[in-house]
C-alpha cells in the first residue's frame, strides 16, 4: 500500500504541481493568421492589429514552453517585467503590445530567460519560418482543409517535418500554425497534446485586409 501510494504521488499531473522558470523540454511556436482571429474577436474587441493599413498576415502569437506532455504557465521568476518600449517594439510581428505583455506574463516567465532576451529568441524563432506567401495573394475568403495550410509550410520550409507542424481551427476559420522546436530552436516532433491537426474539411481562411 505505501509503494502505491508513493507511486500514485509522484504521478501527480504537472499542472498540480508548481511551475518553475527554465524547465521544460521543447518550445512550440505558435503562429496566428491575423485576418481570422480579427473576424472571429479582434474586430469586436477594436484591436489595432486589425486596422487595414496593418497589413498582418502570420503573427507571431507566442513561443511557448512546453513539457512532453503539458505545459508550465504564469512561473514565478525573479526577472523584471518587460517595459512598454520592450513589448511596443514586438508589435511588428505580435500585432499590440499587449499580446506581448501577456505572452511574457503567461509564457516567457517560464522560459528561464529575462523579457529582452525572451523576445529576442521569439523573434528569432518567427524569423527562422517562412510564412507561405500563397496566402497573402488571397483576394477573397477561401474554404479549404488544413491540410492544404499544412502543405504550404511544408513547402516553404523543407527542414520541417509534417509530425512537427499542426495547423489548428476555431469556430470554422483556420486559426493557426504551431511549430515544435527544441531549446535551441531546431525543429522537431510535436507530442501527443500538441499534434491535434484540424480535421474540418473546408475551414475558412479570410485575404489580408
Amino acid at each position: 500500500m505505501r509503494s502505491l501510494l508513493f507511486w500514485l504521488l509522484s504521478a501527480l499531473p504537472l499542472a498540480a504541481q508548481e511551475h518553475r522558470a527554465g524547465v521544460f523540454d521543447y518550445y512550440v511556436l505558435s503562429l496566428s493568421w491575423s485576418p481570422n482571429w480579427c473576424a472571429l474577436e479582434g474586430d469586436a474587441r477594436g484591436s489595432e492589429q486589425c486596422d487595414a493599413g496593418e497589413d498582418h498576415g502570420w503573427i507571431l502569437h507566442g513561443l511557448w514552453p512546453q513539457y512532453e506532455r503539458g505545459y508550465p504557465e504564469y512561473c514565478r521568476t525573479p526577472a523584471r517585467a518587460p517595459s512598454r518600449r520592450m513589448t511596443g517594439e514586438m508589435s511588428d510581428i505580435m500585432g499590440t503590445s499587449g499580446l506581448a505583455w501577456h505572452q511574457w506574463k503567461k509564457h516567457g516567465t517560464c522560459s528561464g530567460l529575462n523579457a529582452a532576451d525572451y523576445y529576442a529568441l521569439s523573434r528569432e524563432a518567427y524569423g527562422r519560418i517562412a510564412r507561405p506567401p500563397v496566402f497573402r495573394r488571397l483576394e477573397q475568403s477561401v474554404r479549404l482543409p488544413a491540410s492544404v495550410v499544412e502543405e504550404a509550410f511544408l513547402e516553404a520550409n523543407p527542414h520541417l517535418a509534417a509530425d512537427g507542424l499542426t495547423i489548428t481551427c476555431r469556430r470554422g476559420h483556420i486559426q493557426e500554425a504551431r511549430i515544435c522546436l527544441t531549446r535551441d530552436l531546431q525543429p522537431r516532433r510535436c507530442e501527443g497534446d500538441v499534434k491535434r491537426d484540424c480535421s474540418a474539411p473546408n475551414a475558412l481562411f479570410t485575404p489580408v485586409r
